[in-house]
């Protein structure tokens, strides 16, 4: 008998890591949110409808949130500095919660396919003082090719390339831990 998965799908790296305390009250924020991100049901999801549903608990556990497209509602986290201290090159994130080192990102369909993953975990790891990486991902994108439907467990390749990464010591994060969660 197989047991129940639960909502969301989650692992934190490293494994021999125990999960700290803000992993589980950012899970219950997206376990709150199911009914409108569990992406084995909710059809036409992208990052920024997942992202404002979980928007507003976010705030309240004291995480910027990037609000809309606009300038203004976008996030940046420096990376490199100029002359005279002054921003040189920075990269914009969905969410961040400062004081805790942790940053997040959400991918829908695009990071089924496209190697979004992979763009999160370089461009992330350069970003100044992150000690934690949040890494959110569909439990499964469904789309069609050629007219026949297809679907990508994005959560399970997305851990397999965490695990491969973690596994193999090769290259090493510079985050203190990796949470990454299925929606």
């Amino acid at each position: 008998m197989t047991e129940p998965t639960s909502y969301p799908e989650w692992f934190y790296y490293p494994s021999r890591t125990r999960p700290p305390d803000w992993v589980h009250e950012l899970l219950e924020v997206v376990a709150a949110a199911r009914p409108l991100i569990d992406s084995a049901t909710v059809d036409g999801l992208t990052s920024d409808k997942v992202l404002a549903h979980l928007r507003p608990r976010l705030l309240e556990l004291g995480y910027e949130v990037e609000g809309g497209k606009h300038r203004a509602e976008k996030i940046r986290r420096p990376v490199l500095f100029g002359d005279q201290g002054r921003e040189r090159v920075a990269y914009e994130v969905d969410a961040v919660h400062d004081e805790l080192g942790i940053l997040v990102e959400v991918e829908a369909g695009r990071g089924a396919r496209g190697n979004a993953v992979y763009r999160d975990l370089v461009r992330s790891s350069l970003i100044v003082n992150q000690r934690f990486l949040v890494l959110g991902v569909m439990r499964s994108y469904r789309h069609q090719s050629s007219g026949r439907p297809i679907i990508v467990s994005s959560y399970r390749d997305s851990k397999d390339q965490l695990d491969a990464l973690y596994a193999s010591g090769r290259l090493r994060l510079p985050f203190e831990g990796v949470l990454l969660f299925g929606y």
